[in-house]
Formats: structure tokens, sequence, C-alpha cells
């Protein structure tokens, strides 16, 4: 368990460090740091407090500390104490309103800055437009004490990646940010990236622990595969490579006793459709007439689990957590609406605890069999995807054998299980593992850097 500290600042011009003895014994320290900003000074035990570290007004300034009042973490490496860290997370989206600095994100950046007491750093929100190059500063957001305020910082220890969408993600002058501070900088940056569905599954293929759960997926080829894969499952689900919230997810049925073909979707206006056809290409043209089909894939149909006669997938998140160990965060059933192709609220699809929907001894197996699921498949995204990844959304199934099955990994999950008033405490552990992980950044990359930037 690493101890927090108080950073005190006296009214004085001294360059002096007060430190608790435990924590410079036998050390020679010659530098103090916050982010990117150091400077020389002499280091002495503080006379009577254990949990302080007292810099004076002078310190303060040249390394551009805010003293917010909390308690923060002190790392001694290479003659330098580090106290931090300092998190900046990086998003597009702002307004010029003080309210709402990231338009209707505004309320999620809140409840995750409001974790910086109980995890122990100073984290802040921030977009291109708000670094300073040539001073190597930002004006960073900062929530505190229920307001937004902005505070020029130095740049910070570790980055989290927030970028809303995948239009940002692609933006030439956002990815150059990017690249520079990390390579430039050596900021270690996490969360980079929106997964491709087909990539992930092609990643996963290579990993022998998770292939069982790992249902037939291709890209589009032709109107045969998709008949062979009818005829082996039933069913199956055409969806966008790069989709995300259910949108544009269609599953195709073909009733062998009447060779007839089912698509069952959601239109334009958001209602719940499902159309019969005679043939598979009467079908295509008809539903798939204006899309792409290069940019879906096909995906072997699962006979899932059902509570009242609807379909029942689940939502597991994981985090690494201040140990850069991966931990099991959060698990919700998510119920499908009537008629409807996936479990999305959008869709009519209800959020429950798997003990809302299963007996006792039921969610206790289901709960440990998507725990592990998720654990290994977090560990395996781990070794095979380039980057630092921090957390995953994964959306899984159970069918009625009992197997576990993935659907999706998600980079950036949604947060809308949260709004269960059951899995509120959940929504915290998830918030606070994703501040907390960049503690862990932060040590490493300051300890041992070679592991980090190889």
């Amino acid at each position: 368990m690493r101890k927090h500290y108080f950073i005190e600042v006296a009214q004085n011009d001294q360059l002096i460090v007060f430190c608790p003895p435990k924590l410079i014994d036998n050390k020679k320290i010659k530098r103090i740091a916050f982010g990117s900003k150091s400077m020389e000074a002499e280091f002495l035990p503080h006379p009577d407090k254990n949990d302080r570290i007292a810099i004076s007004k002078k310190i303060q300034e040249e390394i551009q500390f805010i003293n917010f009042n909390v308690p923060l973490h002190a790392f001694v490496e290479e003659e330098v104490l580090s106290i931090g860290p300092l998190v900046g997370i990086f998003t597009a989206g702002f307004t010029s309103y003080p309210d709402q600095p990231i338009g209707e994100r505004t309320s999620f950046f809140s409840k995750l800055l409001s974790v910086n007491r109980s995890v122990g750093t100073l984290s802040f929100v921030f977009g291109e437009q708000h670094i300073d190059w040539e001073q190597g500063t930002i004006e960073g957001y900062f929530f505190h004490d229920e307001n937004w305020r902005t505070v020029e910082v130095p740049f910070p220890n570790v980055i989290y990646d927030r970028l809303p969408n995948r239009k940002s993600e692609e933006n030439p002058k956002l990815i150059k940010v990017k690249n520079r501070l990390q390579k430039e900088y050596l900021i270690p940056w996490y969360n980079p990236g929106f997964f491709n569905k087909l990539d992930i599954y092609e990643k996963l293929q290579q990993e022998t622990t998770v292939t069982p759960y790992l249902p037939e997926t291709f890209p589009f080829i032709s109107f045969s595969a998709i008949e062979t894969m009818l005829s082996k499952y039933g069913h199956v689900y055409i969806k966008p490579r790069n989709g995300s919230l259910g949108h544009g997810v269609h599953q195709v049925i073909y009733d062998k006793h009447t060779e007839h073909y089912y698509c069952r979707y959601q239109d334009e206006t958001g209602q719940n459709r499902l159309r019969k056809y005679s043939s598979l290409e009467q079908l295509f043209q008809s539903v798939f007439s204006d899309q792409s089909l290069e940019r879906m894939l096909v995906q072997q149909g699962i006979h899932l689990l059902r509570k009242d006669q609807r379909s029942v997938d689940f939502r597991v998140h994981t985090n690494k957590d201040d140990c850069g160990e991966w931990r099991v965060t959060a698990i919700a059933g998510k119920i499908a609406g009537q008629g409807s192709v996936t479990t999305h609220a959008r869709s009519g699809g209800v959020i429950k605890t798997i003990n809302e929907i299963f007996p006792e001894e039921e969610a206790a197996i289901y709960t440990e069999k998507l725990s592990t699921a998720a654990l290994l498949l977090s560990k395996a995204l781990d070794q095979t995807i380039e980057g630092i990844i921090g957390e995953i959304g994964f959306d899984l199934g159970i069918d009625r054998n009992g197997d576990v099955w993935l659907f999706e990994a998600n980079s950036k999950p949604g947060r809308s299980i949260f709004s269960h008033p059951e899995l509120k405490e959940f929504d915290l552990l998830t918030r606070k593992l994703s501040i907390a992980f960049a503690v862990f950044l932060t040590e490493q990359s300051l300890l041992h850097p070679e592991e980090l930037f190889k």
C-alpha cells in the first residue's frame, strides 16, 4: 500500500523541502519534481510530521504546483523526489461555457475527477488547444470543490485517452499531439484507440487461452458463405466492423421448414423490425441496399440464455489497478427489448443485476464464468494490442449449454449499466481504478521506463 502525503506550502522563499524522515532516509535527493517541472532544492527531515511534505512558496511557483489540499504520492528515483502524479485526461469537444466546459460529457468528467482525493492524484482534462509547447505547460480544466476552474500546470506524468469517437481519434492534428507527447516527452499514454471488431477477433484467435470464447466471425465475402453459416447455426449477426451502441446490427434467420429468411433490425426511426424474404439476395437488396457490405462482418448466432422469452447478455468491466493487475470491476445483465436484435437500452433493453435475473446458485455460477472469461480476455488483449490498456468493457453471452461467448470488446466502454441503483458502487470503483492505474504508470515510468517504452 503506497503512502499518501499532504503537501504544505510555507510563505517563504527558502529552497528547502521538509520530508517525513522515512521517505528520505539513506537517500541522496537533489531535486523536486511536479509533472514535467523540476528544480534543485535542499531536503531535510520534517521536524514533527510523518504525513507531510513542506515546500516554500518559491518552490511551489517554480514547479507550478497546485495546492488543492489533496494527499498525493511521492516517488524517489535518480536523486529526484516526484510528487503527484499529475494526470492529464485528453479529450475533444470543449465549449465556451464555464459550467459545461466539455458539453454534455461535463457530468462524466466531473465524476471522474472527483476521485482525486481518494486515489491521491491531481487529474485534469485538456485538449490540443490548451497546450503551450514553448512553455511546456497546459491550461488544464480541474474540478475542485464542485466547481470547474482552469489552471496552468506542467506537462503531466501520465495521459489518459478519453477522445469521444473515431472521428476525433483519426483527426491528424490530434494524432500529431499524441505522437509528440509520447515520443518527444516520453509521457505514458493509456487507453489509446477504439477497437476494430474484426481486428480484435483475429488477434485473439492467436491466443489459445481464449479461443473457446470466440464465435465464428469473418468479413462479409459472399452470400454462399452466409448460407453455410445459416445452415450450421440457424441464424447469424451482420454488424459494422467499427460500430458501437448496437447501431447497424442485423440478425438474419433461416427457417429450414418454410425456406424463408427473416431479418430482425432497428430502422432509422428506432423501431424494431422483423421482415420475411424468400431469398437471401432479396433480403440484402431490401435491407442493405444503401450500405457498403465491405464494412460489415458476419458472426455466428448464439442461442442465449433467456428471461421471460427475451435473450440475455452481459456487460463486464475490467480495470487495471494501482499495481497494474487486471480486476473485474462490474458485471450487469442486459435483457433484450421485445423484438429487439440487441440488449441496448435504446432498443428497449433493461439493465439488471445477475441476482435479479437468476436464482442465487445460478447467479454465482454465471458470475464466476463471466469473471474468468473477462480476465483471460483482458490479459490476452493486453498481450496482443499495441499501446497501454487500462480498462475494457466486454459484451459477453452465455448459451443454453452454459458456455461463455465474446461478442465485443470496447476500449472506451459506455457507462449505461451504472444507471442501475445497485451498480452505483461499481461505477465509483471503475472511475477510481481508471485513475489509480495512472499511479502505477507514473511509478513505472520513473523506476522502470525501459519496461514502458520498449
